[in-house]
This record gives structure tokens, C-alpha cells and sequence, in this order.
């Protein structure tokens, strides 16, 4: 059973940074795409960020050249680095995985296993 746990999330100010963890357990992270969404209050919940099992990346359109994903396999651990942060971003952020997402996973239909989820709250 692959199990999730994020961190790093908290209060930041605008054009600040944070950067968030995920950390997998029962099964190796090189073996799974791992997605990151985020939730805001009364919205749906929204892609953030992927880094497929082919090692492919793609981000929204709205954190595109602000925010990184990356991944280490010897921690087991995704990261997505945020940058240049702005009120809009606060959410609660999730990350996800998936055995099938090689490339693009932009609908969070294609992912089987979700984290808790982390807020992240920027103040302006």
C-alpha cells in the first residue's frame, strides 16, 4: 500500500518562498508519477504540477516558471519548490500518485493514492 505524507506548507508573504515535501512509502518513487494539486476555499480542487514515471514535467499555466517539481529517489521524496508567491496561491496542497501517469497527469482521476494535504497560506 503506498502511503503519502506532505510538509513544508505554513504562512508566507507575497513573493516569498516554501518548498513542500512528499514523501512515499511501499513502493519506490522512480516507479510512480507523482502529481501536486492544491484546493482553495470554495473552488475545486486544481493541478498544480507532475513529474511522470518517464521523467516528464509539465505545471499549470498559472504557477509555470514560479514553481519546481523535482524528486529524489534515494529519499523517496518529491519536492515542489515554490517561488515567488502570491495571495492566489493559498491552498491546501495535496500530492498524488500513480502507477499509470508516465507523462502528463492533469486530472486527479488518474491518480490512486492522495496525501493528507498542507496549507499553504500567503499573506499579501
Amino acid at each position: 500500500q503506498v502511503q503519502l505524507v506532505e510538509s513544508g506548507g505554513g504562512l508566507v508573504q507575497a513573493g516569498g518562498s516554501l518548498t513542500l515535501s512528499c514523501t512515499v512509502s511501499g513502493r519506490p518513487s522512480s516507479s510512480i508519477g507523482m502529481g501536486w494539486f492544491r484546493q482553495a476555499p470554495g473552488k475545486e480542487r486544481e493541478f498544480v504540477a507532475v513529474y511522470g514515471r518517464s521523467e516528464f514535467i509539465d505545471y499549470s499555466d498559472s504557477v509555470r516558471g514560479r514553481f519546481t517539481i523535482s524528486r529524489d529517489n534515494t529519499k523517496n521524496t518529491v519536492y515542489l519548490q515554490m517561488n515567488s508567491l502570491k495571495p492566489e496561491d493559498t491552498a491546501v496542497y495535496y500530492c498524488a500518485a500513480s502507477g499509470y501517469v508516465y507523462y502528463t497527469g492533469r486530472r486527479d482521476t488518474s491518480y490512486e493514492y492522495w496525501g493528507q494535504g498542507t496549507q499553504v497560506t500567503v499573506s499579501s
